[in-house]
């Protein structure tokens, strides 16, 4: 596994990551990460692999999109000093250009997403304590590839591959993780507005990210 004795895993978000974490930094006991699928996978990596002691914690906030997260990027991230990094942004950059056309400030269209992205993936980088970090994908939980929505965020999540393979950095592809249970499920039994996720439907992010980390059952 990529993780190591003593690693300190931050994870950073939207409302996905957040699930009412503990504020100001969301780790410790009773809730404190929050109830999606950063805790799932805090809860397995203490259960397999409890030797390590690494150190989860939770920096989602609801509803941010990457604008928000350069603006709380120096307190977030840099000051907690990671050793690794995991960056979920973008399903409101996407969401908000269709639940509210209207309020186009709001709006984050692809290339200041890049942008930004990219911008503050180089910030984290220059930390002396990180050894990696790990980009997962924006999604929308519809099986129907043609509705816009859903358009629209395949290519938001391309632009987070592109970036992942440019930078030789750990690519946690959601969308196609939700894929296969869409198979057999009706979207909104796993998130009612095709966004928020029920507990499989977190647990489907938990196990994509665990996957791309070398997580192994023992």
């Amino acid at each position: 596994m990529l993780l190591a004795k003593n690693d300190r895993l931050v994870m950073i978000g939207d409302s996905i990551t957040d699930c009412e974490r503990r504020r100001p930094i969301g780790e410790g006991r009773l809730g404190s990460l929050g109830q999606g699928y950063v805790s799932m996978v805090d809860a397995l990596l203490q259960t397999m692999y409890p030797e390590l002691a690494i150190r989860v914690t939770n920096m989602g906030i609801s509803g941010d999109n990457v604008r928000n997260l350069a603006e709380r990027w120096q307190t977030d991230v840099m000051d907690l000093e990671p050793n690794w990094l995991s960056i979920k942004i973008g399903i409101n950059d996407v969401w908000s250009q269709y639940v509210a056309p209207y309020y186009t400030e709001r709006h984050v269209y692809i290339e200041e997403y890049e942008r930004t992205l990219r911008d503050l993936i180089a910030q984290a980088q220059t930390l002396p304590s990180l050894k990696g970090i790990i980009l997962v994908s924006p999604y929308y939980i519809e099986s129907n590839p043609q509705d816009a929505t859903r358009q629209a965020m395949d290519q938001y999540g391309q632009v987070v591959k592109k970036i992942a393979e440019e930078l030789n950095l750990v690519f946690v592809d959601t969308q196609a993780a939700f894929a296969g249970v869409l198979e057999h499920m009706y979207p909104g039994a796993l998130a009612w507005d095709r966004v928020h996720p029920s507990a499989p439907g977190h647990m489907v992010i938990a196990r994509a990210f665990l996957q791309e980390i070398g997580f192994e059952w023992k």
